[in-house]
């Protein structure tokens, strides 16, 4: 992973390479596909008050349902973005989509806690990869004045996909049992994965050292951590979306156990509303991707500070918000609005990460952002908040985990003072463009 700016077209032809058709064709099913992914992720958590009475389950196991899919997809994300780099990024989404898929609807026939942890666990492993893969194939697409908008987009399918993951498994639970859930949200990915077939992708020639450097998964490795030694905002970046993503998950995931428990909704409706809140958080990660993206078109660092004070606002809001003296609908007001901070940064930071990596291994580099953001973010929400709640209570378990994004704005500020100089040594790279995965299944094209 060679770490120079990414301008893939070079001088000043900052266009599509393909067809304005075929990309957005592209962006269109690699969206539908982390939106069905998220569905996948996030039907479980209005399940918590089923699977807790059902299961006598504590806190903390029910947080590890969540965790487990987050720390699996972290762990391996590297060596699929290896493979993906290096054999095709579409068969690779493809087959990742057909596994989660057919994990997901495993679910349904569990009959313990090890069972269920298990299969979530073989949800992850589908997943693994995923995100940092069609993260590097929409960078690669779309020409880089665009950049911070599309992921900004992109990364609004998570949150979508979570309201609608969080609502429908309410819906079936109350109607049907909370294991029919995962088999009605598993199947449509397997249909969105044959789809997949007809995206376009493109090839990038490497260097002949960054061929050598990435050519083993060890290789890979060593050079990613030289690198990031070397290239401190890809560093302090990745830390800086870990640790608000340490906020974001942990109230995605035990907001509808709060409505539950402390409001006296009944699941169902705690997970409307929950996913109100999620559904906010969706429209304020395209917004503030667009937003930022253009006011730091001129000076691309201001997206850095920009971020800090995001997150010093998140914190401010959903501190008070748990921990204030606010209840009812005047809580839950305050809920909405800082579920429209807290989701900010990550479309933004993908773009910033991709800023600094060689097209020819983005996929691997999204993979090291993609290993911060699901070991030491996505993993540790639920699972902290489920550990704080069962010494402390859900109460004050929601109070204190707003705090890491504090955290988070001190790392962006970190980040600013490096990120000139990071940026500073432009190379041209050429990008090819491989057809259709459907008329070269049997070429074995690199990408």
């Amino acid at each position: 992973m060679h770490v120079i700016p990414d301008d893939p077209e070079g001088g000043n032809n900052d266009d599509y390479l393909t067809s304005r058709r075929q990309a957005w064709f592209a962006f269109a099913m690699t969206f539908a596909l982390m939106f069905f992914d998220f569905i996948d992720r996030q039907v479980i958590v209005s399940l918590f008050p089923h699977i807790k009475s059902e299961w006598n389950l504590s806190d903390k196991q029910l947080g590890s349902l969540v965790s487990i899919i987050s720390i699996v997809v972290g762990v391996g994300g590297l060596p699929v973005a290896l493979v993906a780099d290096r054999m095709g990024r579409v068969k690779s989404i493809v087959v990742m989509a057909i596994t989660w898929s057919l994990a997901t609807i495993s679910c349904m026939f569990t009959t313990n806690y090890s069972q269920l942890f298990a299969a979530r666990a073989m949800v992850g492993v589908g997943e693994t990869g995923y995100g940092s893969v069609g993260v590097a194939l929409i960078s690669t697409l779309f020409p880089k004045r665009l950049r911070s908008a599309a992921l900004g987009i992109f990364y609004a399918a998570p949150s979508l996909g979570s309201v609608l993951g969080v609502v429908l498994g309410g819906m079936i639970a109350a109607r049907w049992g909370w294991k029919a859930a995962f088999g009605v949200v598993g199947v449509p990915g397997l249909v969105l994965a044959l789809l997949y077939l007809f995206v376009r992708d493109k090839t990038v020639a490497l260097t002949p050292g960054l061929n050598q450097a990435t050519r083993s998964l060890g290789g890979t490795l060593k050079h990613i951590f030289v690198t990031m030694a070397r290239t401190r905002t890809l560093l302090w970046v990745c830390v800086g979306a870990a640790a608000q993503l340490i906020t974001v998950s942990a109230m995605w995931s035990w907001l509808p156990s709060y409505l539950n428990r402390f409001h006296g909704m009944a699941p169902e409706a705690a997970a409307k509303s929950a996913a109100a809140v999620v559904l906010v958080s969706a429209f304020g990660c395209t917004f503030w991707g667009i937003v930022v993206g253009r006011l730091a078109l001129r000076t691309p660092r201001n997206k850095l500070s920009a971020l800090s004070v995001l997150c010093l606002i998140t914190s401010v809001i959903l501190v008070v918000a748990f921990g204030g003296s606010y209840t009812g609908n005047a809580q839950f007001k305050l809920i909405l609005l800082g579920g429209f901070f807290m989701n900010c940064t990550v479309g933004l930071v993908a773009g910033v990460a991709m800023d600094v990596i060689h097209p020819g291994v983005r996929s691997t580099g999204a993979a090291v952002l993609s290993l911060f953001q699901n070991v030491l973010g996505l993993a540790v929400g639920p699972f902290l908040a489920g550990v704080l709640s069962d010494q402390w209570g859900l109460q004050w378990a929601l109070t204190v985990i707003p705090l890491f994004s504090i955290l988070a704005a001190v790392l962006f500020v970190i980040a600013m003072r490096s990120y000139d100089s990071d940026a500073a040594g432009i190379s041209d790279v050429k990008l090819d463009v491989a057809p259709a995965l459907t008329g070269t299944l049997g070429t074995g094209a690199a990408v």
